[in-house]
């Protein structure tokens, strides 16, 4: 079956949907994105990522493409006509389309909409859970607002490439000596005694919504937390590390820079972070 994509008002072909050659998220990376998780044709954590995307339009002084029930009605759409249960559904909205010029448009455009989806696989995360990943560090290159889910990602795209290479899941990305976050992920680390550490919100980092529900899984399972930066030093001395996102749920962090974490193996309190996550998700998800 081919896939379908939202584009502008109208489903179709994926292979078919085209962008403008105005479009100012192509000509300057003028526009935002969110990654929704679906699993069992039921979202996880919607509501976050969709006020997530109103708060980065608003910074960017982008306004709604349409209303958010609306919006919701189109994901389900785009979901039914690609016959997905398990999926991550894109959604990227831009300023639209206008003749090349910094400035926003003197005249008011419509914002360009688009959506996809894609099938995620649950097991498959599950069993890289299970073997933890691989994580390398490097400069954190990246402008002073990644606290807006811009389309703008190419320092991310050559940290994410450098992960590759080096056979790694992921990079963390280090500024004035301190870890930020990962390439498309928050970093975290767990002390010897059992405290969890991650960076607090601000313009350094993007306020993911699968860190928000894992803090509140924290808090429920009565964990200790501290948000506060660190040093690549103390992750690589920590008793385990892990990384939360949309796609990676709460994956183990087993290595960092070559470099051991606790006994080389997935962290007990990181896969019970992970339970506890896949169980306050699915208990809350919405449609």
């Amino acid at each position: 079956m081919a896939k379908i994509a939202y584009y502008n008002g109208q489903y179709g072909p994926h292979s078919q949907a085209m962008v403008h050659i105005d479009d100012r998220g192509y000509q300057f990376a003028d526009g935002i994105y969110e990654v929704c998780l679906v699993i069992g044709g039921r979202y996880w954590d919607m509501e976050g990522h969709l006020a997530r995307m109103e708060r980065s339009l608003g910074a960017l002084r982008i306004r709604m493409p349409m209303g958010v029930a609306a919006l919701k009605v189109v994901m389900n759409e785009v979901l039914r006509r690609n016959r997905l249960g398990d999926a991550l559904v894109y959604i990227q909205v831009t300023r639209g389309v206008a003749p090349r010029n910094h400035p926003f448009p003197a005249d008011e455009v419509a914002p360009a909409l688009i959506m996809t989806a894609r099938r995620f696989d649950l097991d498959q995360s599950d069993a890289q859970a299970a073997k933890g990943v691989g994580v390398i560090t490097a400069p954190d290159i990246r402008w002073g607002r990644v606290d807006i889910k811009s389309i703008s990602l190419l320092p991310n795209v050559l940290a994410k490439q450098a992960a590759v290479e080096a056979g790694a899941v992921e990079t963390w990305l280090v500024r004035d000596g301190k870890v930020t976050e990962g390439s498309s992920s928050n970093a975290w680390i767990v002390t010897a005694d059992g405290v969890l550490i991650t960076h607090p919100k601000g313009h350094d980092i993007l306020g993911g919504i699968t860190r928000e529900t894992a803090l509140a899984c924290a808090k429920d399972l009565q964990m200790r937390v501290e948000e506060r930066a660190f040093s690549i030093s103390e992750a690589q001395k920590a008793a385990e590390a892990f990384i939360t996102s949309a796609t990676n749920l709460v994956t183990p962090v087993v290595e960092i820079d070559g470099v051991k974490i606790g006994d080389g193996a997935p962290g007990r309190i990181a896969l019970r972070l992970r339970e506890a996550y896949k169980e306050r998700a699915r208990r809350v998800s919405g449609t």
